[in-house]
């Protein structure tokens, strides 16, 4: 018998009703009574579990004990029947086969666990609900991003991991090398040193493909690079991580205006269709993590967002009264305070900043009229604060 994905009969149920069908997953819990036992077992394709309902007498006890443990796997071959709870279906097993059994001090039980514990266990952290909702919602905004690109015209561009490149400074890199510590020791410089190495030259992890895909736009007009970028900093905090994927767009001939329309569109893009297929976990994260998160983000579909040159948001923040932390004067970038405080309490939307001083900025930012400002912008968003940067 063909084996169905559980999502299948958890979202099509009366589909399947009265018939016989095989499911495999992994015990996420197991309850026992007198003459039945119950287990809800998870495959991966829903957040939701699918319970099976076990008439005893059909079974031996050691069959039954075996695999009605948390974390077992099984497969199941049984009749689907209505659940007691309307609108709902479960299964009752006619076979229960054991794939993979499991140890009786299996860390993942019906209960709290902390994102510390979970660092502590991780082949097994991605059974939590927490980490299958946010692998899930990744997979679909990964492909709404190239869906986006791909339907505006772009080419997708695979840039180095592996390079010479620093990209102007962006981040610290990660070395790579393939000569050992005892080798350094041995030569007389640095020079000696790299000059025995794979490539024969400092190398590291990509900080950005930024620098490859302005060579390639200058070919071919549009494209975009996503992929793994590495920075060797503190990621301990809430805003950083050593590694990380981003895209990357470049577009030729296209002016400040043009850029912030593709990321505004591409913004609202991605979020409306995470809101369209992700509706379970987004109203797991609500419940678990923050509330009144689906309206936030539909609040960011539905917004025009805000075009604020900079000179005018250092004045929105030098009249505001507030006492922040990092100084507030023409000249200086904005900090994390600044920018939430600007989308948060002053617009309540995203707000993309312009024109900002070209001392602040990357050399190759196009410099303005004016001789002290060049045209790029950054997207902040409420809660966050900066989430894109243009050039």
């Amino acid at each position: 018998m063909k084996n169905i994905d559980i999502s299948l009969i958890l979202s099509d149920g009366k589909a399947y009703e009265g018939k016989a069908v095989n499911v495999a997953g992994w015990v996420r819990t197991a309850r026992d009574s007198k003459n039945m036992a119950f287990l809800n077992i998870n495959d991966g394709t829903s957040l939701k579990h699918l319970q099976i309902v076990i008439d005893k007498s059909k079974f031996g006890e050691d069959e039954l004990s075996r695999a009605a443990k948390n974390g077992a796997s099984v497969s199941v071959d049984g009749t689907v029947v209505k659940a007691m709870k309307e609108g709902e279906f479960e299964i009752n097993a006619d076979k229960i086969e054991l794939l993979g059994d499991c140890p009786q001090d299996y860390p993942l039980q019906k209960k709290y666990h902390s994102m510390e514990f979970l660092r502590t266990i991780p082949q097994l952290r991605v059974r939590t609900n927490t980490f299958n909702a946010m692998l899930r919602v990744r997979s679909k905004l990964s492909f709404a991003i190239h869906r986006f690109f791909q339907e505006s015209g772009f080419c997708y561009i695979h840039t180095p991991i592996i390079t010479g490149s620093d990209c102007e400074g962006a981040g610290e890199i990660f070395r790579v090398t393939t000569n050992g510590y005892e080798n350094a020791k041995l030569a007389k410089d640095e020079a000696e040193y790299i000059a025995n190495d794979f490539f024969r030259r400092k190398a590291g992890l990509t900080v950005s493909g930024q620098l490859e895909g302005e060579v390639a736009a200058m070919a071919m007009g549009k494209i975009y690079t996503f992929g793994p970028t590495f920075r060797a900093e503190n990621s301990n905090t809430p805003r950083h991580a050593a590694e990380f994927w981003q895209v990357e767009p470049e577009v030729a001939f296209a002016k400040l205006p043009d850029i912030i329309e593709i990321a505004q569109r591409m913004i609202k893009y991605i979020i409306k269709a995470v809101i369209d297929e992700c509706p379970e976990e987004l109203a797991f994260f609500e419940k678990a993590f923050e509330a009144g998160l689906r309206e936030k983000l539909r609040k960011v579909v539905d917004s025009d967002f805000v075009v604020l040159d900079y000179a005018e948001a250092i004045k929105i923040l030098e009249k505001s009264g507030e006492k922040f932390q990092y100084p507030v004067e023409w000249g200086l970038d904005l900090q994390s305070e600044h920018e939430r405080y600007i989308t948060e309490k002053v617009f309540n939307k995203p707000v993309f900043v312009t024109n900002y001083p070209k001392k602040i900025k990357s050399f190759y930012m196009k410099q303005n009229d004016d001789g002290l400002t060049v045209a790029a912008t950054d997207l902040l968003v409420p809660g966050v604060g900066e989430i894109i940067g243009c050039s």
